[in-house]
């Protein structure tokens, strides 16, 4: 069975107001907003399975992100559906969903919760959390006062550990140093093993060649392609990045 399924997923935003174009802009329009549109994202599709190792790559503004807060529930869609079969545990920026002023203890517990698990379980899970971030010493120090690799390391760490059936991942392998990335790629093949469906939004050619079954191609919020030959599709994306022309086929 399919875990998770895209269909025809559209993310459309829309601008033009006062605050958007400013007093003068509004004043010379006599008022009349101009309101423009443009999709992030536009007919995405693909599905997933148990056990599944997604790889996303695309330019600055090709809508990875945004690709993956709507499948994680943060954006509605505006067109299409994301159909998800199963709990997700995402790590989408450098600190997202904690609190500043509450320990790292406190956090750690906190996003547990939120992702429905007991304290009974975070009990049992949380020295491994801890030690696997690297934070030993510090839980007691509000998160705010974290560097934005400490931060990172324990986003990670949380998302990993409580076993998720889908984790999604933006950026977060390539915080650290090379000993942690490492790590945190070792963990990743972990929870692919173990039966968990993952999704990495990533630069690095050679982090997705290592650890993806599978690739996604955005280019201006379009699908470029999607598949499972993801050295065939990393070297049409890498000729892209010298030549800017997209390929006719892949």
């Amino acid at each position: 069975m399919k875990i998770l399924e895209v269909k025809n997923l559209s993310v459309k935003y829309s601008g033009g107001s006062l605050r958007d174009t400013g007093l003068k802009e509004y004043i010379l329009t006599r008022g009349r907003e101009r309101v423009k549109e443009f999709y992030a994202n536009r007919d995405v599709n693909f599905s997933l399975e148990r056990g599944d190792m997604l790889g996303v790559i695309g330019t600055n503004g090709a809508g990875k992100s945004t690709l993956l807060k709507a499948i994680s529930g943060i954006l509605p869609a505006s067109e299409g559906e994301v159909i998800c079969r199963g709990k997700i545990a995402a790590l989408l920026e450098l600190g997202s969903g904690f609190d500043g002023d509450l320990t790292v203890k406190e956090n750690a517990y906190l996003r547990g919760a939120l992702l429905g698990y007991s304290r009974k379980f975070m009990d049992e899970v949380y020295p491994d959390i801890i030690e696997f971030a690297e934070l030993s010493g510090v839980e007691d120090r509000a998160f705010k006062r974290l560097s934005s690799g400490m931060k990172s390391r324990l986003g990670f760490a949380i998302s990993s550990f409580v076993e998720p059936d889908i984790l999604i991942l933006d950026e977060v392998l390539s915080v650290g140093d090379g000993a942690f990335r490492k790590k945190s790629e070792e963990k990743m093949r972990s929870i692919i093993k173990s039966g968990a469906t993952s999704i990495l939004v990533s630069h690095s050619s050679v982090q997705i060649k290592n650890n993806s079954n599978k690739i996604l191609w955005l280019d201006r919020g379009r699908q470029i392609t999607f598949g499972d030959d993801v050295e065939k599709i990393l070297f049409a994306y890498e000729e892209f990045l010298k030549t800017k022309r997209l390929p006719t086929e892949i």
